[in-house]
């Protein structure tokens, strides 16, 4: 699906697949469509774990996390590991992960190896800043970034973040605190999952 060339909207499998600052969140980032055969042919280790929502594959590279899905009923994911560097970027995060749904975790400290356009990019980057138990709507970060007209655009980038739970896009609701859409897992139920376990009120 071609993207438009100022919003670099895409349609995404998962809640998701911006330019983040390496500073903020110590990822490499490439400016290239998201979600093609190409992106997850480049994965160098994948790691399957189970947690209270299903099983959870963990891509990565020698560089860091490139893609996680939360896995559908009924979809198949294969593990494996073709890089020793790459499998331990993919461990310490199922490692932080399986915290997380211990709630002894509440940030995520691995590095990141992400594509997407600079729009996808900015928008996640405003994604990542929202703290656990903590929510904005897609009109708030498009006024973050300056585009208080691009809500739709937001939301499409959203829907196009690689590494759901690690950036947080089940934090993002509607303008009146609506669920609208989640794609990953079993979709709305698995979102609904997801603010309630940190606590994040809703409609």
């Amino acid at each position: 699906m071609p993207s438009n060339p100022e919003t670099g909207v895409r349609k995404h499998e998962t809640c998701g697949k911006v330019e983040f600052s390496t500073d903020s969140l110590n990822g490499v980032y490439k400016p290239i469509a998201i979600g093609t055969m190409e992106h997850m042919s480049s994965l160098q280790a994948v790691k399957i774990i189970d947690t209270p929502i299903g099983k959870v594959a963990i891509g990565a590279t020698d560089r860091g996390i490139a893609d996680l899905e939360i896995v559908a009923s009924g979809k198949q994911r294969t593990a494996f590991e073709n890089s020793k560097l790459a499998s331990e970027h993919a461990a310490t995060a199922a490692e932080q992960l399986e915290e997380y749904f211990q709630q002894s975790r509440k940030e995520f400290s691995v590095p990141f190896d992400l594509e997407g356009t600079n729009f996808q990019r900015s928008v996640w980057d405003q994604v990542a800043q929202i703290g656990h138990g903590e929510k904005l709507s897609y009109g708030e970060i498009a006024a973050e970034l300056g585009k208080p007209m691009a809500a739709r655009a937001v939301g499409g980038a959203v829907g196009a973040n690689p590494v759901p739970i690690l950036i947080g896009c089940h934090r993002v609701l509607g303008s009146s605190q609506s669920l609208t859409g989640y794609s990953g897992g079993e979709g709305i139920k698995t979102k609904l999952w997801l603010l309630n376990h940190e606590g994040i009120q809703h409609r």
